[in-house]
């Protein structure tokens, strides 16, 4: 399979133009994944377009790709939306990395009542930073035509207005409603995944309240960083992506 790579300017290319790599790209493609003069190598620009061509001259610095041909792919309607409790260690990481190689197409992280790691002031900034440091590479990792967004952090209260316009699905292990009969519509599907505690009492009375869908996902209580991914797998069977 040939190599994949991310360029902003690749929207600009035509079939027959030399695109050029540059900065930690080209050293990434050149040093890292060692590719070499007459390889073929794909490159988009996160939101769609896909150029396919060979490469012709490679070097830590620069790496020149001629394109071969070009195709653009829309984007994915409805979404899968994950909104992530923020967890300690790398558990939250571990989640949104997994997700975004399973095709999810935003990430939310959410300050849960029971989430122990704090994203506060200059700290919300990094986290929301290295989020999407996570997600930019798991796309190429997975050669995603589209890279998913990485919201800023959301409070319970923020969700709960979320839910009072959207569809909003609560992973919950008391829930009477399995998320494998889920009856997809045109609306976006916001997957709720709580901390390591679990979403609590009072958060799950005000979100069901405001019209999120308590939604069980299995028998067995997965961690927050499996959780999200397990049921990205179950609504992209639903939603005919697999």
């Amino acid at each position: 399979m040939a190599l994949h790579f991310l360029l902003a300017s690749a929207s600009d290319a035509a079939v027959g133009d030399v695109v050029t790599l540059t900065g930690g790209e080209a050293k990434h493609a050149a040093v890292v994944r060692r590719l070499r003069v007459g390889e073929a190598a794909t490159i988009g620009d996160g939101a769609g377009v896909w150029l396919t061509g060979v490469a012709e001259q490679v070097s830590p610095s620069a790496v020149d790709v001629r394109v071969s041909a070009r195709s653009e792919e829309p984007a994915p309607r409805p979404r899968i939306v994950l909104v992530q409790a923020l967890a300690k260690g790398d558990r939250d990481e571990l989640a949104v990395q997994a997700a975004c190689e399973l095709g999810v197409d935003e990430i939310v992280p959410w300050q849960a009542a029971r989430s122990v790691s704090r994203w506060d002031g200059p700290k919300a900034v990094k986290g929301r930073e290295r989020w999407a440091t996570i997600v930019r590479e798991a796309a190429k990792q997975a050669h995603r035509s589209w890279v998913p967004e990485v919201a800023a952090p959301v409070t319970t209260a923020e969700l709960a207005v979320r839910a009072s316009t959207q569809r909003v699905l609560l992973l919950d292990p008391g829930a009477p409603t399995r998320l494998s009969d889920i009856e997809p519509d045109d609306r976006d599907l916001v997957l709720v995944v709580g901390p390591e505690g679990g979403i609590g009492d009072d958060e799950l009375a005000r979100l069901s309240d405001a019209g999120a869908e308590r939604m069980l996902l299995g028998r067995t209580v997965l961690r927050t960083s499996t959780a999200g991914p397990a049921a990205i797998a179950v609504l992209s069977v639903a939603l005919g992506r697999w």
